[in-house]
């Protein structure tokens, strides 16, 4: 528990009342205090008297105190008033009831974060999601979408922060440090959101942080999960979005799980099955004998969707001179990408070449 939390309320409650007002903890330490003196102050006397007392309610020669709700029979917080009047055990009582909500929102808070934090790390067995989740008072079923912040290049623990100034709903929305370079932000959201508003929300988090702390970000976005146990699916789903767009698209900064197409089905192939694919497709001659200026060729190619005449133009050259390289392609992979299925087929080896290379750059 942050004693800041308890200073806050404290000082809230000074400009009201001229008495001293303060908190002190199991061990007797005044954590808190309306005169910043007194703070770290240690009343040991006070530890067994407030312990072993059956009335919440303290009285001694000039200070009144009661204690904070806790969960065991011991007492983990104390509030004290300055007097013995009447008017302290007023005081006192009031004091009691503000700090125990403070502490109550603060824990709240913490624990659900922390409970997120678990489910989607897989730190919590299913079974106890649903009762954990009755007894933080926490809505089961109920749209929430995961983003996932990933800082590029170079990092900063003032990320955090700015997240928090974006969402600033602390009961529904939760952002979540998983190491030094990924950030979780867990979202309520309304049972009809698009696709396209889960990519607003992901564009405004980077220009934010990019604005704010001119840090490149990427973000993987999951499925939008409607029950607390899909967290977990929804995160890993944001990872993949990430690691799969870095392979086969990286000029993307933003991507959707559900909007990686063919990629995310060749990334969760095994590489043997991929090799057995390529020898398959390139019987005559291996994918590694086509040049850098080829492979160029054929992705301007596939650009600009199969049309012979538009790659032309993009390219600088004439039409024949396209078909001329085609027919080349065609001869060395036995492949012609002017036909629809070959083209398809061509493409995909592609991808799947660049995701076997992506996989043996990792290994070294």
């Amino acid at each position: 528990m942050s004693s800041r939390i308890f200073q806050s309320v404290i000082q809230q409650m000074k400009d009201a009342t001229n008495r001293l007002i303060g908190v002190i903890d199991s061990d007797g330490a005044v954590i808190s205090c309306s005169d910043s003196t007194i703070i770290g102050s240690k009343w040991l006397e006070m530890i067994d008297l407030l312990s072993g007392h059956i009335d919440p309610v303290v009285v001694t020669e000039d200070k009144t105190f009661k204690t904070l709700a806790s969960w065991g029979a011991s007492f983990d917080y104390a509030v004290f008033v300055e007097g013995t009047d009447e008017k302290a055990k007023e005081i006192c009582s009031l004091a009691a009831v503000a700090l125990n909500g403070a502490k109550i929102y603060y824990e709240e808070k913490h624990d659900k974060a922390t409970f997120i934090k678990n489910i989607i790390t897989d730190n919590i067995l299913p079974g106890d999601v649903y009762i954990r989740a009755k007894e933080l008072r926490f809505p089961s079923e109920q749209q929430r979408a995961v983003f996932l912040i990933r800082q590029v290049d170079k990092t900063d623990i003032a990320t955090v922060d700015v997240l928090n100034s974006i969402f600033t709903d602390k009961q529904h929305d939760f952002v979540i440090s998983i190491n030094e370079s990924d950030i979780v932000v867990v979202k309520q959201v309304s049972a009809n959101t698009e696709t396209d508003e889960l990519y607003k929300i992901a564009r405004n988090i980077e220009a934010t942080i990019k604005s704010d702390l001119y840090i490149k970000t990427m973000i993987g976005i999951g499925t939008v999960a409607n029950h607390l146990r899909e967290l977990a699916d929804a995160y890993k789903e944001a990872q993949i979005a990430i690691e799969v767009v870095k392979v086969f698209d990286t000029e993307k900064n933003i991507i959707h799980y559900e909007n990686l197409g063919i990629g995310r089905l060749i990334y969760q192939l095994p590489t043997t099955l991929c090799e057995i694919f390529l020898s398959e497709v390139f019987k005559k001659n291996s994918i590694d004998t086509l040049d850098q200026e080829t492979l160029f060729t054929i992705n301007k190619f596939f650009e600009n969707s199969l049309n012979v005449s538009e790659t032309s133009r993009k390219l600088f050259v004439h039409r024949n001179t396209l078909v001329y390289r085609l027919e080349k392609i065609k001869k060395l992979t036995g492949l012609d990408l002017r036909e629809f299925d070959h083209a398809i087929i061509f493409k995909v080896a592609l991808m799947v070449k660049k995701y076997l290379q992506s996989r043996e750059s990792k290994m070294l």
